[in-house]
């Protein structure tokens, strides 16, 4: 599997992965979930951690400047969002049990944030660097 498809396997993982903290905040009782709720969610969250640090390590050096440009205009609007939790926390703050999504929030915010140079990284096309060639031998 080349680095731009396990970057793209990871990422699908890692968004798919916020539908059991949202659900967990929005569930009125927990114990109505299923069984398997929880070790799904534990499972994912698993391989969300090696699917980053996997990109990390098949990336290291690779981050350059258009990447880490990127990856400051989207830290820059991310913190809007931080607003927008305030809101979401002052309008339906009693309709969300946030004991039970809070802390699989932040660890995937976290992660999204700590891992995104090497996310954009990986998803880009292969550029050749001249410096790395070889010469051609006559």
């Amino acid at each position: 599997m080349n680095r731009r498809a396990f970057a793209l396997t990871a990422a699908i993982l890692f968004v798919l992965s916020w539908i059991f903290p949202v659900a967990a905040g929005l569930v009125r009782n927990p114990a109505t979930l299923p069984r398997w709720w929880g070790a799904l969610d534990v499972a994912l969250a698993f391989l969300i951690a090696v699917g980053a640090l996997g990109v990390q390590v098949l990336d290291h050096g690779r981050v350059g400047q258009h990447s880490e440009q990127t990856t400051y205009r989207i830290y820059r609007r991310l913190l809007h969002a931080i607003l927008i939790v305030a809101v979401v926390v002052i309008l339906a703050g009693d309709r969300i049990n946030w004991t039970n999504c809070a802390t699989g929030f932040l660890w995937r915010t976290w992660l999204l944030l700590y891992i995104l140079p090497w996310w954009l990284a990986a998803g880009r096309p292969e550029i050749p660097d001249p410096k790395r060639q070889v010469p051609a031998q006559k």
